[in-house]
């Protein structure tokens, strides 16, 4: 565990202070950057697309804005695709969130929330093959967020955390990561806390373009695509 001094005064998050840290932290951004750039002539007609169909499913905004935290709890707002009822209550969620980080749940249950009324047609698909994330790449390109890395974390879940769990705010939250690709439908949420961690020991280049690699087989196989979860 990093020494006190290196832990932000309001989150308790290790911030990354050595030489090393900060190369990889570079060689991370100049990748999120490159990435970025060449997927986006492919990326913005999808999002194009997938907004009208949004629009065309259900009344409301084609584009979803919540506040995460960031690297060292820092807020930022998240966009993504709406995949829920433009009026849908928030406390659903809320009181999901509170229910799984205080609950010993089996791996594979602890996120679900069966038959979920909020979740529109459009929506289920969105998820299921995670077209509804693709605008957090403007979040990469505003230095928010990276492709790889740790879940954005609620603040309302943060709330819960224990002070273990705020280790995984040393770095940037990605859009896919460790416990995104191997983790999900197989471990609690402590379970996913642990392989935020351990990403972020082992974090370099290659690992970074392995997880992002495998990220499209890891949407075929996810199984239960509609329900609610940590998203």
């Amino acid at each position: 565990m990093p020494p006190a001094e290196t832990w932000d005064r309001a989150t308790r998050a290790p911030a990354p202070s050595d030489r090393a840290g900060r190369r990889g932290f570079d060689g991370q951004r100049c990748l999120d950057l490159g990435l970025t750039l060449l997927a986006l002539p492919l990326a913005l007609p999808l999002i194009g697309l997938a907004a009208l169909a949004v629009k065309l499913d259900s009344p409301g905004p084609a584009f979803f804005r919540q506040q995460r935290l960031g690297q060292a709890g820092r807020p930022f707002e998240l966009v993504k695709l709406r995949t829920m009822r433009a009026e849908s209550d928030p406390s659903l969620h809320r009181a999901h969130v509170r229910a799984l980080l205080r609950s010993d749940a089996a791996p594979g249950t602890w996120r679900r929330l069966s038959a979920d009324p909020r979740v529109t047609r459009v929506g289920a698909w969105l998820r299921a093959t995670g077209i509804d994330e693709l605008p957090q790449l403007g979040n990469v390109l505003r230095g928010e967020m990276s492709l790889v890395g740790p879940r954005p974390a609620l603040p309302y879940e943060a709330e819960l955390w224990q002070d273990w769990h705020r280790e995984r705010l040393a770095l940037r939250p990605g859009i896919t990561g460790l416990w995104q690709v191997e983790g999900r439908d197989r471990v609690d949420f402590d379970g996913m806390v642990r392989m935020d961690l351990d990403y972020i020991r082992r974090r370099s280049i290659g690992l970074d373009l392995s997880l992002i690699a495998r990220t499209p087989a890891s949407l075929v196989t996810r199984r239960h695509p509609a329900r609610t979860e940590l998203r």
